[in-house]
């Protein structure tokens, strides 16, 4: 029987975020909200994690940040045709579009039975009605999400202070994965052995 849901905001790199958050199905009310960096904080997570088998597993993809130089390749790359046209070179994979850290991970979670998808943040947050008109992850975008998770979808639990975007996007994980045990979710493509849903 499914208990929990877990959402995990996986950052790029060990120097940028990641966030874990774990709701109560049943209740609904968030029982653990963390902040995590390497892999291998990741991986002890889950080692001491006692519920994998009776948990929904969401994580998110995260933006392949290597790449050729140059901001205007940096901005451009979200919005490249990928693999349409064979008129860009895809030198140093700057095409593609997320990031394989922590894909080996998950396949083992997967093998030893536990339930894992991984999701796109701001496609989700668009489904929602979470995505506002502020730039990704500023501050007032973070601001925005905070107060909408907390008004709109009843997180009467978290604090007054901003808590960090990572935590957020792993909130917003929780309830794609609550909506999945729902049936409201699809498959949207697949990414290295695993369904990316949304709903």
């Amino acid at each position: 029987m499914i208990t929990h849901a877990v959402g995990l905001s996986l950052g790029p790199t060990s120097s940028v975020e990641s966030g874990v958050a774990v709701r109560e199905v049943q209740s609904g009310k968030l029982i653990h909200l963390d902040k995590l960096y390497s892999m291998n904080d990741v991986s002890l997570f889950f080692e001491n994690y006692p519920s994998i088998k009776n948990s929904v597993i969401i994580v998110s993809l995260p933006w392949d940040n290597t790449m050729l130089e140059g901001k205007w390749r940096v901005l451009s790359k979200p919005y490249q045709l990928i693999h349409t046209l064979g008129n860009f070179p895809n030198t140093d994979n700057w095409m593609q579009r997320f990031s394989t850290r922590g894909s080996d991970l998950l396949t083992i979670l997967k093998e030893q039975g536990a339930d894992v998808s991984r999701f796109e943040v701001y496609l989700t947050r668009q489904k929602l009605n979470l995505y506002s008109n502020y730039k990704e992850r500023s501050s007032a975008d973070c601001k925005f999400l905070q107060a909408a998770l907390k008004f709109e979808y009843g997180f009467d639990e978290l604090p007054a202070n901003m808590l960090p975007v990572a935590q957020l996007e792993a909130i917003v994980g929780t309830i794609l994965a609550c909506e999945k045990l729902n049936n409201k979710t699809n498959k949207i493509f697949e990414f290295r052995g695993l369904d990316v849903i949304n709903l």
